[in-house]
Order: C-alpha cells, then structure tokens, then sequence
C-alpha cells in the first residue's frame, strides 16, 4: 500500500530555536517517520463549549518571526505565504507540503497491485460479472466520497493517523492503530512480494530451478534499499516512470490473452446463480461487502494527504484520492481482471488466485509477462515496505522507548516479511487481513463520525494539539465504540455464519458510528484533551 513522501530535512529558519526546542515547545517529539496513530485534543473551541485555548498553545501558534503573527502551519506553500519553514517530524503535524504531481504519483503506486485484478476475478466467479460490476461502481462512489473527505481533513490539519487516533481514542488509541497499520502493511507487503517471487519462479524454473525460497530473499533484497530515501526523494519518480509501463503492459495483457486465449462469453464469467439473503446476497451487495475489506485505504489516505497543498484540496479530493483513482484502481484493473481470469481459464485453473493470475500471463506472454508482474508489485511494495518501516518506528518510539532512524526500521520490516514468507502465506493471510480489517473499519466509521460532529460543534481542528503530556490515555467515546464494535465484527467472522462476508463489516461500521455518536454526546467528551 502507499508510501508518504518523506520529510527532507530543513534547515532552521531564522529566529527558530532549532529541532530540538521546536519539538519540546510542542510536544512533538514523535518519532520521524510515525505514519499510523493519532490527533489530539480540542483546546480554542470555546464558542463549542471545549476549554479555551491557553497561552501555551497560542504560543505554539505563533511565527518565530513576529511574535503576533499567526505561526506557518504548512511551511512554505501555507496559504499566509509567510516563509517559516518548521522543522520538520512526520510525528508532527507541522510538515512541508508537496507539489501536486508528486504526491499524486507517490499515492497511485496503489493502481497497479495484481491484487485488484485478483479480487475482481474472484469476486466475479463468485456473483457473476454483472453483480460484480454493479459493486464495483457502488464502492468506488463510496471510497471517493470517504476520502475526499479524510484527505480534506488531513490537507487542513497535517494529521497523520497517529495524530488523529489520539484526538478520538487517547494515548492507548494510538499505539494501537499505529501497531494494526504497521502489521496491515507489512502483510500486504509479504501477500504482494510473494507474487513477485511465484511468477519469477515459474519462469525460471527450467533454467536456474532456485527454490520460492531463494526468490523471497532476491525480492527482499532489492525492495529493501528502494525505500531508504522515501517517496519525495526517489519513490515518486520510479512509480511515475513506471505507471506507464505498467498501463501500457495491461493493455498489451489484454490483447495477447484476446488473440490467445479463449475470450467467447466472458461478460457470462462466473456464478449466475442468484445468492438469497440469508447467505449474504443479493450478489451485488456481497461484492460491496468484499470490497469493504480494503478499508485500510483509508487510513493511507490520511497518511500521504497530509502532505498536499490547501490549494490543491478540491483536486486531491477529486483525483488523487477521489473517485478518479478508485475509477481506475477498483473498475478498471477489475474489468481486466475478469476478462483475463476468463480467457486464460486453463492456465489460472478452476479456482482463482491471485498468483495463478501472475503465472498464467507468464505462460502467454513470457518475459512480458515477468517485466509487468515487477512493475505492478514494485510499484504497490515501495508503499508498504515504506508504510511499514514508519509505523514499526513510531510504535518503537512511542511505546517501547526504543529510538533508531527509520532506514533501521525498514531493515526490520524486511526481515520479519521474509520470515512470514518462508511460511504457507497465501494460508492463512486471507484470514489475518480479514481480522485486521474489522479494527479498521471501526476505526473509519469512527473518524467519519467524529469530523461531522465537530463540523457541527463547531470545532477548529487547526486549535487541536497532539502533545503526548496533555491528553488522556483513554478517551472513553472512542476506545468504547471500537471496541465494542470490533468484538463484535470478530464474533461475526469466527462464527462464519453464510451472510459474514457482507453484512459483517457493514454491521461493524454501524455499530462503531452509533456507539461513538451516542456516547460522545451522553458523556460530552469530545477529544482526548485532559482539560477538554
């Protein structure tokens, strides 16, 4: 999944009391490179009825520049245009912003993981490409309009998930959310190098016959340095360069398995038998249901939104995280998908997988095949590695004690997603992701809820502070809903009753949004301010 441009480091403006004082005058002093846990508080909403702003906190907003002047929340592209750069800490909310075309190409690194093409396929020979059609529109409607919200939000705030966990949930929120996320990417992580590692396998068998083994480790060992220099420096422009190919190498897929394959009926792709209720039909509401378990998208989306201009806000809503990129990622890759899942049937097999998928368009297509099959892992595998690295950081950091630079982390990410390769992945991660994604969609109801509320109260979330020494370690609205509901949505799951895969998540992202509505105005707490 996605990586965010990483911070550069910048030099002291004039006047500034340099990293050090900068961060324990805000409390930030998050690790560099914390991407997954948390906000806090709501202190200058006093016309909402939080507790006034104190002179501690208008002194963090100040400009080093002129004491009366409002501080540069958004470094040098803020829209005062004043020219205090903060020093910079992705644990800090204070961060440079990014030109428009780098970050959107560092965000659609998401667009060419097989995974789509996959869960399309399965989707379909699941309800039929029809229903499965009707739910893929349903869900890029839905993940546009969520994240052209969550990326508004964050573009405003500079929230990372970190940050905005600590707003609802507390001290403990946060931990956690950063551990989900760091475990999430590095899972996605092991699932998308594997790929890589099957498809260069099974092409090379005849000549050098290396074991999968051998191949996990060659995958590792040359993703592992792609992510030492983060997306502003290096990640934007490889996955720029390689959008392209990887476009170009999709269509030149879908013509060799036209001419190929056996292409005849394959609108007609799938179940057609109608799926009743009581198993989690009508077909089209099962796919959205399926579709809802890649909600850990939305949690990238803060993470890399974050980094966008204000001016840039109605466009990154709108393309970079809109319904433009779900268009392509969801509709597009998923058409594919199902037209190639059809006309290569006998080489994918009776049952669809994801590597079945990658090895068959090797069999057709030879060392083509190899060369889009690294362009679309490479490109989806910068981000979670990257993801990965800044989430085992901030969780080190934040509740282990344990501070080392974040091209340590990667290296520690690395090795445990070799480990888990060494094991029989595609097994049991289905079910690990399926687990994981349940705290998610809390998590997402949640947040949903908690910016419309304070958009009603009348909450400046700009006022809100994220210092570590001022907020409570639970706050009880949040952790409650999610937790509630999370035990919930696991008992659905272990449980597996027929109708689990659609209306668990959909029953999850209820339950999480009431509970936290109804309790955040019975008990009046509103973020995780002690004071507040």
């Amino acid at each position: 999944m996605p990586a965010p441009p990483q911070q550069p480091a910048l030099k002291n403006t004039p006047g500034s009391k340099g990293s050090d004082g900068y961060a324990a005058r805000t409390g930030a002093a998050a690790a560099a490179g914390a991407a997954a846990a948390a906000g806090a508080g709501a202190a200058g909403a006093a016309r909402a009825g939080a507790a006034p702003l104190d002179p501690g906190d208008l002194a963090d907003l100040r400009s080093p520049h002129d004491p009366n002047a409002p501080r540069d929340l958004f470094g040098p592209n803020a829209d005062d245009g004043t020219a205090f750069v903060p020093e910079p800490s992705e644990g800090d909310r204070h961060v440079e912003r990014i030109p428009r075309l780098s970050l959107m190409m560092g965000w659609w690194s998401l667009v060419s993981a097989m995974f789509y093409i996959y869960i399309a396929a399965l989707v379909a020979s699941i309800v039929g490409v029809t229903n499965a059609v009707i739910g893929m529109v349903l869900t890029v409607i839905t993940y546009g309009a969520i994240n052209k919200v969550l990326s508004t939000y964050a573009i405003r705030t500079g929230f990372t998930v970190e940050l905005f966990s600590r707003v609802i949930f507390g001290k403990v929120g946060s931990a956690l959310a950063t551990l989900v996320f760091a475990a999430t990417a590095l899972y996605y992580g092991v699932f998308e190098g594997s790929i890589i590692a099957a498809t260069l396998e099974a092409y090379t068998r005849d000549s050098l016959g290396w074991s999968i083994n051998i191949w996990y480790l060659v995958v590792v060992l040359y993703s592992t340095p792609l992510v030492f220099g983060g997306v502003r420096n290096w990640l934007d422009r490889l996955n720029g360069i390689l959008l392209p190919l990887y476009l170009v190498g999709l269509f030149a897929a879908v013509i060799v398995a036209a001419v190929k394959g056996s292409p005849a009926g394959w609108t007609g792709f799938g179940g057609q038998t109608g799926i009743p209720f009581a198993s989690g039909g009508p077909g089209w509401l099962l796919a959205f249901g399926i579709y809802m378990g890649v909600w850990i998208l939305m949690m990238y989306t803060m993470d890399f939104a974050r980094l966008g201009r204000r001016s840039d806000t109605a466009y990154h809503g709108t393309v970079t995280f809109g319904w433009v990129f779900y268009s392509l990622t969801f509709l597009g890759n998923g058409l594919v998908g199902i037209f190639l899942s059809h006309a290569l049937r006998e080489h994918v097999g009776a049952t669809v997988t994801e590597g079945g998928v990658a090895v068959a368009l090797t069999q057709v297509m030879g060392i083509a095949a190899v060369a889009l099959v690294w362009i679309s892992q490479t490109r989806i595998n910068t981000a979670n590695y990257y993801l990965a690295s800044v989430n085992l950081e901030s969780f080190a950091s934040h509740v282990l004690r344990v501070r080392a630079p974040r091209a340590v982390w990667v290296v520690v990410g690395s090795v445990v997603m070799y480990l888990l390769m060494l094991t029989n992945v595609f097994s049991y991660l289905l079910k690990a992701l399926s687990w994981q994604g349940v705290l998610v969609t809390s998590w997402v109801a949640i947040a949903l809820v908690h910016i419309w509320m304070d958009r009603r109260d009348g909450v400046d979330p700009d006022r809100l502070v994220t210092d570590l020494a001022r907020i409570r370690t639970v706050s009880l609205p949040g952790v409650v809903a999610s937790l509630v509901a999370t035990v919930a949505g696991l008992t659905v799951i272990t449980a597996a009753p027929p109708w689990a895969t659609t209306w668990g998540p959909i029953l999850t992202a209820a339950l999480a949004a009431a509970l936290y509505a109804v309790l955040r105005t019975v008990t009046g707490i509103r973020n995780s301010l002690a004071s507040a």
